[in-house]
C-alpha cells in the first residue's frame, strides 16, 4: 500500500494542503511521521520532566511519573508490568551526560546535531554561550510553553554537521514562510511587547553560540526573524507520558468486572489528585517540525487528528471520519473547547495565532451569525491566550 496522502499546492493564499490519494476509513492511521528536528521545552526539562534528549520518550517509570506529579513518593501503582519504560536501555552522552532512551537515539542525535551542541564538562557553566541563550529564552518564555529556541539551535547544528548541507536547507525551506510583516506579528505574539529588544538579544546570543558562515543569512536580523517565525508557525506540540501509556495498557487488560471497576476508580482518583497538585502540566512537552503534518490545513470540523501514542516524537495522523480519495485532510489548530465557541471567537484565535481567517464549512454556515462573542466567552477570553498558541493540544 502506497502513501494514503500527498501534499499539493492549493493557492498562494492558502499554500499547500494534504489530500487523500485513496479512500481512508474512520479510525485508520493516515501516516506516522518522524520530525525533521524536535526539542523538549526548556522549563519542562528544568522542572524534571525527564525525557529522551532526542525522541522525547518519557524516561520515568509510570510509578515515578505519578509520584512526582502527586508529590507523594509512597504511591504504588497496580499492574507495574504494564509500564513500558526500559531503564536498562537508557544511555547518557559520555561527555555531557544528557540522557537518551536507547543507544539508537544517542547515535541518531550524535550523527544529526549533538556534536555541535554537546556542552561536555560545561553543562552547568552559566557563562557558556549555549547556556546563556537558554537562560535568556526561559526568562522571556514562561509556561505554558509553545516553542523553544533549542529547536532553532538544532536546525543550525544539523546543517553545520551535515555533509549535504543543501539537502537540509531544502528540507527546512519546505515549511511555510511568511512575509516580513506577518513574521513580525508571529514573533510579537511569541515574545510580547518588548519583542524587538528581546529578539535582538536572542539573535546576539544565538550568534555567539552558533554562528556559521554557510548560514550567515540566518544570523542577520531579517533571517533570524524568519527562522523564528518558521518555528512559531510550524512547530507542532509533542507530549509524552509514561503514566498515560500505563493507563492505556491497563484499559486494554481483560479483567473480571469487579477488578475492572476498582482499577478504573483508582485511575480516575489518581488523575483528580494529580490535577490538584500539578494542574494541567502532565506531560513531557516539546515541539517539532513535521513536513507532512505542517501541510495539513485547519478546519473547525476536522476529519483527522494528531497524537503521540508511542510515547515519543512519532506523530500519528488518524482519520476521524471516512475520507474519500482526492478529499483534503484537515486537522484542527483549536482544542475541543475552542472549537465549540462562536465563529467570531474561533477566528479571533486563528487570526491572532496563525494569521488567517477560516472558511471551513462550519464557518461558512455560520457566516451570518452576529459578530459578537457571548458574555461567558468574553469572560474566558483573557485567560487562555498563551495556551491557545499551542499548535494543538499535546494530549497523548
Amino acid at each position: 500500500a502506497g502513501a494514503a496522502a500527498e501534499a499539493r499546492f492549493i493557492s498562494s493564499a492558502k499554500g499547500k494542503g494534504l489530500f487523500a490519494t485513496r479512500s481512508i476509513r474512520k479510525g485508520e492511521t493516515v501516516f506516522v511521521e518522524r520530525p525533521v528536528v524536535s526539542s523538549q521545552f526548556l522549563w519542562n526539562a528544568l522542572y524534571n520532566y525527564r525525557a529522551c534528549d532526542h525522541c522525547l520518550r518519557a524516561l520515568e517509570t509510570a510509578e515515578e511519573n505519578a509520584q512526582r506529579l502527586l508529590g507523594k513518593s509512597s504511591l504504588v501503582l497496580p499492574h507495574p508490568e504494564q509500564c513500558s519504560i526500559r531503564k536498562d536501555l537508557h544511555q547518557q552522552c559520555p561527555r555531557c551526560q544528557v540522557t537518551y532512551c536507547s543507544a539508537e537515539c544517542r547515535q541518531a542525535a550524535l550523527e544529526q546535531y549533538h556534536q555541535v551542541l554537546c556542552l561536555g564538562p560545561s553543562r552547568d557553566d552559566p557563562t557558556h554561550p549555549l547556556n546563556k541563550l537558554q537562560e535568556a529564552w526561559r526568562n522571556m518564555h514562561y509556561p505554558p510553553e509553545t516553542s523553544s529556541i533549542m529547536l532553532m539551535a538544532r536546525m543550525v547544528a544539523t546543517i553545520k554537521q551535515a555533509k549535504d548541507k543543501e539537502w537540509w536547507i531544502k528540507a527546512f525551506s519546505q515549511f511555510c514562510s511568511k512575509t516580513a510583516n506577518e513574521e513580525e506579528e508571529i514573533v510579537h505574539k511569541l515574545l510580547g511587547d518588548k519583542f524587538k529588544g528581546q529578539l535582538e538579544l536572542l539573535r546576539l546570543l544565538f550568534t555567539e553560540a552558533l554562528y556559521d558562515e554557510y548560514l550567515s543569512r540566518w544570523f542577520t536580523p531579517e533571517g533570524f526573524q524568519s527562522l523564528f517565525a518558521l518555528v512559531g508557525t510550524n512547530g507542532q506540540g509533542i507530549g509524552t507520558s509514561s503514566l498515560s501509556q500505563w493507563v492505556h495498557a491497563c484499559d486494554a487488560l481483560d479483567l473480571p468486572m469487579l477488578q475492572r471497576e476498582e482499577l478504573d476508580a483508582f485511575i480516575d482518583q489518581l488523575y483528580k489528585d494529580i490535577e490538584k497538585e500539578s494542574g494541567e502540566f502532565l506531560n513531557c512537552e516539546g515541539s517539532g517540525l513535521y513536513v507532512l503534518q505542517s501541510c495539513c490545513n485547519h478546519s473547525c470540523i476536522p476529519n483527522a487528528e494528531t497524537s503521540f501514542p508511542e510515547n515519543n516524537f512519532l506523530l500519528h495522523l488518524t482519520a476521524l471520519e471516512d475520507i474519500e480519495a482526492g478529499e483534503e485532510i484537515c486537522i484542527s489548530y483549536l482544542d475541543c473547547c475552542q472549537r465549540e465557541r462562536s465563529r467570531h471567537s474561533r477566528n479571533k484565535i486563528l487570526r491572532e495565532n496563525y494569521l488567517f481567517t477560516c472558511s471551513c464549512p462550519k464557518c461558512l454556515a455560520q457566516a451570518d451569525d452576529a459578530d459578537v462573542t457571548s458574555d461567558e466567552e468574553e469572560e474566558g477570553e483573557g485567560e487562555t491566550d498563551d495556551a491557545e498558541l499551542e499548535d494543538e493540544m499535546t494530549d497523548v
